[in-house]
């Protein structure tokens, strides 16, 4: 087996392990789609930022249990060989974590299925008697979240990968060894990137971490 560089590997969750953004298939499951697309339209033309724009998305689950919306997530159409990929990194030696916007009832959802060792994401809503409540003091951080992922492994950053595809995702690139841009739609990510990846079979990320090396 050739020498892995990596000991630990972030990979973020919407549009990255996701065929569809996650939230679209909330909003559409729920009625609230022309509430996704306004908030998208506003984010991608710089209208609102990142932490108004992820408010949005988690209001779309408001109201709803958390079993309604892991249903949701569910049946959202994702990469094939996630499982697979997480086992042969951790036999690589590497650990690998979630690191995503993406509240607690998303992210456990993806944690037991997949077999992640670790998480970081948002807690900005609670949940009363399984009834997920309005968002609140929103702040979409994912520097933070690799600084307490780093923290809880003891991992250097030049020993991390991270893998994504928006433009949270391009500002973690340049705090870690590398980065990959995974099926993303945007030239400003991909060029941020140490490596392009377009699959739809997550194990293709895995075969182009074996011959990334950190940068220096």
């Amino acid at each position: 087996m050739d020498p892995f560089s990596w000991r630990l590997v972030t990979v973020d969750i919407d549009g990255t392990l996701t065929l569809v953004h996650g939230w679209h298939e909330i909003a559409l499951a729920f009625g609230r789609l022309p509430e996704y697309e306004a908030s998208n339209r506003r984010f991608f033309a710089h209208e609102e930022g990142e932490d108004e724009h992820l408010a949005d998305l988690l209001d779309l689950a408001t109201g709803r249990t958390v079993e309604e919306v892991r249903e949701v997530v569910a049946r959202t159409p994702k990469l094939a060989g996630i499982g697979e990929g997480i086992a042969e990194l951790r036999g690589r030696g590497a650990r690998v974590a979630l690191l995503t916007h993406n509240p607690s009832y998303v992210v456990e959802y993806y944690q037991r299925t997949f077999g992640f060792d670790d998480a970081e994401g948002v807690d900005a809503q609670t949940t009363d008697g399984g009834r997920i409540g309005a968002p609140r003091d929103v702040r979409a951080d994912k520097p933070g979240g690799l600084e307490r992922l780093l923290a809880r492994a003891g991992v250097d950053p030049r020993a991390t990968v991270h893998v994504g595809d928006g433009w949270s995702d391009a500002e973690v690139f340049r705090l870690v060894g590398g980065g990959v841009a995974l099926n993303s739609r945007l030239a400003e990510v991909e060029r941020a990137a140490d490596r392009v990846v377009r699959s739809r079979d997550f194990r293709d990320v895995v075969e182009a971490l074996t011959t990334l090396r950190p940068r220096a």
